[in-house]
């Protein structure tokens, strides 16, 4: 008894019925199944964002307190060669050689022969830097000389 040769079809033409057949069982994702992981990308980004917006907020801080540190250690040198603290504005670096960080400004108070404070605000965030030195404090929320305080 012989087998029934089936004729050989061309590739390009339309599938077999039972081919038809195995296509028809697949399906894609269901409008369900979709929104139930845009509802988790969207929890996600909801967890992440406030997030990363707070970790910016503290990089700016940091920024501003280095900024003063750096300020501190100018100032003092320019004590330690004239005799006198720096009251001007800064950056002025014709006279002391100091720029502060992108973005963040300083200002100088209560400047005398024994002492200085200063403040550092920066243009992307709310929150202020204090610090003083010597006679020039407490200033503000600075009250331990040399060290550098800022509001939340």
């Amino acid at each position: 008894m012989s087998l029934p040769i089936e004729p050989k079809r061309d590739p390009r033409s339309q599938p077999a019925s039972a081919e038809l057949g195995r296509r028809a069982g697949r399906r894609g994702f269901t409008l369900i199944e979709l929104l139930i992981v845009v509802v988790i990308i969207g929890l996600l980004a909801a967890i992440a964002i406030p997030k990363f917006v707070n970790t910016k907020g503290k990089t700016f801080v940091a920024t501003m307190k280095s900024d003063l540190r750096n300020l501190a250690t100018v100032q003092e040198n320019e004590f330690f060669e004239t005799a006198t603290y720096y009251n001007g504005p800064v950056p002025n670096v014709a006279v002391i050689d100091y720029q502060p960080s992108q973005n963040v400004s300083i200002v100088l108070a209560n400047v005398t022969n024994a002492g200085w404070a200063a403040t550092a605000t920066h243009t992307l965030t709310a929150a202020i830097c204090y610090i003083y030195v010597g006679n020039g404090g407490p200033f503000n929320l600075a009250t331990v000389e040399g060290e550098v305080r800022c509001t939340p």
